[in-house]
């Protein structure tokens, strides 16, 4: 199939060219910032595959000044690409169109997962705004683990901490304290503060109702060095957001 016969079956609002070894089809779509939605056939064979080669992702990521996704986005591409039939590797969103196949049909299913994918876009917009503890309680609503927000306790010194959760599994309940910042350079006062607050509740952890102490670093922006996680490892769990599975096992384990 050359690029004339691409273009008569994916009918005239697409325009197909030929791209070095690939064919080129610039979509109607477009993406927030109000470039084309561009997509890449490869052929081999019969077959032929439909894929943005990344290009969604990473306008997406450009966009913010986080390099890595949170573990919220990272379901919603999962659920885009659930919905719209389409696979995701390796940052590709891509459709195989195999012989009797609509090629249109692959075509506009990957255009529309690109399109959804670069709406992430709105999220990272309203970040600031969303406390990435409300990302961690819809969490573990989603894990069905029992939890108390915003719990407060006296020290061995008298003063109040405030606990970002207190999370309810098995025999052994654990707090878990949310550390997450966006500059780098209050990402050692943030540590501090967590560690100050586990040694003056240390006396929680020891004893027949002893508590598990958790510190949840948001990794999603790329502010800690390792002597953050180092200093707060010796008083509790270390565990990260980019890693929620891992999380949800800290707590279950417990």
């Amino acid at each position: 199939m050359n690029h004339r016969a691409m273009q008569n079956e994916i009918g005239a609002l697409f325009t197909c060219t030929e791209h070095g070894d690939y064919y080129r089809i610039r979509t109607p779509y477009l993406y927030p910032d109000g470039d084309n939605i561009d997509l890449f056939c490869a052929v081999d064979g019969d077959m032929i595959t439909v894929t943005d080669f990344a290009e969604t992702t990473g306008w997406l990521w450009m966009q913010s000044l986080s390099l890595r996704r949170s573990p919220k986005q990272n379901r919603l591409i999962e659920d885009t690409c659930v919905t719209h039939g389409v696979a995701f590797y390796r940052g590709m969103l891509q459709a195989r169109c195999r012989p009797g196949d609509s090629l249109a049909e692959a075509v506009t299913r990957v255009a529309q997962a690109a399109l959804r994918v670069s709406d992430l876009w709105f999220t990272f917009r309203t970040r600031a705004f969303e406390s990435i503890t409300d990302e961690v309680g819809a969490y573990l609503t989603e894990r069905a683990l029992s939890f108390d927000r915003s719990e407060k306790l006296v020290g061995r010194s008298g003063r109040d901490w405030t606990i970002d959760f207190c999370v309810r599994t098995g025999e052994r309940s654990a707090l878990v304290y949310v550390l997450s910042t966006g500059n780098r350079s209050s990402a050692h006062k943030v540590t501090e503060h967590v560690l100050a607050a586990w040694h003056d509740l240390y006396h929680l952890a020891t004893g027949a109702e002893a508590l598990h102490f958790v510190s949840l670093f948001d990794d999603t922006a790329d502010v800690w060095v390792a002597a953050d996680f180092r200093l707060v490892e010796s008083v509790s769990t270390v565990s990260r957001w980019s890693k929620p599975d891992e999380f949800a096992e800290v707590l279950t384990a417990i």
